[in-house]
């Protein structure tokens, strides 16, 4: 086999990535698993790595898992070439947050398509010499077939295995466990939450506590903010990460930046003017993004209903509920979790509870989105640091519930709680007193600035 038949042209490390992608990639081995000959590899080592990762797809439709290749490698007599296939293993697996595997997959795909075609012209001249004109196209026609995707959606009968060795949802938890227990762990690649309330309530310290939270957890966040510029956004996050108030964050400049370098992710803060950008100019700053190596695992947008519609409808409402379907289709697109905001009437200000009656526009934002919870706060609340969260629709789970929380806009803290827990009988028991609560609490201040000594 002479070079340019092989994949040795492509470079050592090229071989590796693709047996990375082919144990990370479902998708692709599918698609190639097939087309992708052991005698294109050049070490033995690789080629042992194609052949039982070939095999154990075959049987159990699904990538081999790193504990089934130790088995089998375990298996080996040799020693050289376990330790061989070990190394090689080893190189693979450490292409796995490799940027460029698309790119490697895709040039795999089509040597491999481009493989199987040269074959067929030569079976083809074969065939004409033979005069066999019908079976020509047979050949040329499966040939051509090469490479197509595969995946005609997840056989249930045979799929037991694949849906035994990976986890229905990939999921992302909020920093709130009673969320994340509804929720079945978090928000997963594809899904929207959405955060409702009226203006001045808080949605966007909640979309920011969602951020931080997965930065802590080490994942790469892209928030677009279509209201506040991207400065004052990271100033917010300074206040959230640190737990300084905005307004002291410049006396604090050391110990801010400590706990920021302690951030285990990323954070790219994005700005675009309000009803400037549509789901399309989000879709080409995230391909931008992954074309500079940044693939996001979370995005944040606050918030969708102050976004443009790429579609143009006589009525508001109707180019609303489309941005969030289009939000949506973006989440399936790129396999991430998205969450935005939603505006509520006015009328729910001085709600205890705000329920699905009272999301503005377009009613479609609830039949769209995969998990809502609306935010309340009233005056009495806004003097104490409380607040309700109500779950409004749960794809994961049971819905209908309300959280009592402490939110603290000063500093940026929003917790929410088990209703049985202690401390969510004890911020209950000051919402259920409130306005006793928000009597002493102003006695108190008064009191405080009399002992000033002003006049």
């Amino acid at each position: 086999m002479s070079k340019n038949e092989s994949l040795i042209q492509y470079g050592t490390s090229f071989q590796s990535k693709i047996i990375t992608s082919l144990l990370v990639n479902n998708k692709f081995i599918k698609t190639v698993y097939d087309i992708l000959e052991v005698s294109y590899f050049d070490s033995d080592a690789n080629k042992f790595l194609i052949t039982e990762t070939r095999k154990y797809f075959d049987k159990y439709k699904t990538p081999p898992t790193m504990e089934a290749l130790k088995v089998v490698i375990d298996d080996l007599e040799n020693d050289v070439m376990k330790t061989a296939v070990v190394d090689s293993l080893r190189n693979a697996w450490n292409f796995r947050e490799s940027p460029d595997l698309e790119f490697v997959q895709e040039k795999t795909l089509e040597f491999c398509k481009n493989q199987v075609i040269k074959s067929a012209i030569m079976q083809s001249v074969e065939l004409l010499d033979t005069q066999k004109y019908d079976e020509i196209k047979g050949v040329i026609d499966n040939a051509m077939k090469a490479g197509v995707e595969r995946d005609i959606g997840h056989e249930y009968i045979t799929g037991f295995e694949e849906r035994m060795n990976q986890q229905a949802r990939q999921t992302i938890a909020t920093k709130w466990d009673s969320v994340n227990d509804l929720m079945d762990g978090g928000l997963a690649g594809g899904e929207l939450g959405v955060v409702v309330a009226p203006a001045g309530i808080g949605k966007s310290w909640t979309l920011q506590a969602i951020g931080a939270d997965a930065v802590r957890q080490g994942k790469t966040v892209i928030h677009y903010t279509l209201e506040l510029n991207a400065e004052y956004v990271g100033l917010r996050y300074d206040t959230i990460v640190s737990g300084q108030p905005t307004g002291n964050l410049q006396y604090y400049k050391e110990e801010v930046l400590k706990k920021i370098n302690q951030l285990k992710g990323n954070l790219i803060i994005k700005y675009y003017p309000t009803r400037s950008a549509s789901v399309a100019t989000l879709t080409a700053h995230l391909q931008q993004c992954e074309l500079q190596g940044i693939k996001p695992d979370m995005v944040l947008v606050d918030y969708a209903d102050i976004m443009k519609s790429t579609v143009n409808f006589k009525e508001k409402r109707h180019s609303i509920g489309h941005v969030y379907e289009e939000l949506r289709g973006m989440a399936g697109e790129f396999d991430i979790p998205i969450w935005t905001a939603s505006q509520a009437n006015r009328s729910s200000l001085e709600e205890d509870v705000i329920d699905a009656s009272k999301v503005s526009e377009d009613y479609s934002k609830v039949m769209t989105a995969d998990f809502i919870m609306s935010m309340s706060r009233k005056v009495e609340d806004k003097i104490a640091n409380t607040g309700r969260f109500h779950v409004i629709k749960n794809r994961f789970g049971p819905d209908g519930l309300t959280f009592p929380a402490t939110i603290n806009t000063n500093t940026g803290y929003i917790q929410i709680y088990e209703a049985n827990t202690q401390e969510g009988k004890q911020t209950q028991g000051k919402m259920d007193n409130a306005e006793e609560y928000m009597r002493k609490t102003l006695a108190q201040k008064k009191k405080d600035f009399d002992s000033e000594g002003f006049e």
